[in-house]
């Protein structure tokens, strides 16, 4: 198993692709996934990029340090599995917190990313109580009782019909990871806000939503598009977990944008 250590805690991670001198793209996860959620962009991408994947802490084979989190935290997790496999920049693909972990590396260490893309995100995602409510939720009941609502957040009634085995895996996923690291991470986003720090982004951005997200929706992904200095926002049928949904044009739109001048 491929693992970095750092002083609290330790971070898992995968590459895929040639050893070539291939452009690196890394894949930041939601809450309540593992690195695997990536699995058919990864399929797609892996010929013409080397491809760097990891599990936050607190989720999937990372070990999990004590809550809580701040989103400072998660960002120098990146940069330090940039620092430690020598990668001096990457583009950068992160989904809903994977997303506002991609805002804040292109805010704070812009030199060190390429292209940006923002996927079923924010730069405030919720409120402060309503992130304090589900810790409470999950304290008191545990990430099992989420499961039923999470997926109709997640995916649209049409997609978990037709793809019950995907949904259920993904699903997996959210019940597998540790109470304290998604605790953890409810902190982070309960005290996340980037929305006055958007336009020092100086990274090309492309902005995907999902149209029937509810969590991040259209106009949160607009938003971002509208504010950083070069950006540019497409919608895709589904709702949050859109690079499962919509895989096939989320990975055609991915393509094109990492690969324009």
């Amino acid at each position: 198993m491929d693992v970095i250590d750092l002083p609290s805690h330790s971070l898992h991670y995968r590459i895929d692709g040639d050893e070539t001198d291939k452009p690196w793209l890394t894949f930041c996860n939601s809450l309540g996934t593992d690195l695997h959620m990536w699995d058919q962009q990864v399929e797609e991408l892996s010929t013409s990029h080397r491809i760097l994947r990891y599990d936050r802490r607190g989720h999937g084979l990372s070990s999990t340090p004590a809550p809580p989190y701040d989103l400072g935290d998660l960002g120098r997790d990146v940069l330090a599995l940039l620092d430690r496999l020598q990668i001096e920049r990457t583009d950068f693909c992160g989904l809903s917190i994977g997303g506002l972990t991609g805002q804040w590396l292109s805010v704070n260490a812009g030199e060190r990313i390429d292209r940006l893309v923002i996927s079923a995100s924010a730069a405030r995602i919720g409120t402060s109580e309503s992130w304090l409510a589900r810790a409470d939720a999950v304290q008191r009941n545990g990430l099992g009782a989420l499961r039923d609502a999470t997926a109709d957040r997640w995916f649209s009634p049409h997609f978990q019909r037709a793809e019950a085995e995907t949904v259920g895996t993904v699903l997996d996923m959210l019940t597998a990871t540790s109470v304290d690291g998604y605790l953890g991470c409810c902190a982070a986003l309960a005290r996340a806000d980037l929305r006055e720090e958007l336009q020092r982004i100086d990274n090309p951005v492309l902005a995907i939503s999902g149209a029937g997200d509810a969590v991040c929706t259209p106009a949160d992904l607009e938003f971002i598009a509208s504010s950083v200095r070069n950006g540019r926002h497409v919608t895709l049928p589904g709702r949050h977990i859109v690079n499962v949904e919509s895989a096939e044009e989320f990975n055609l739109y991915l393509l094109k944008f990492l690969n324009s001048q």
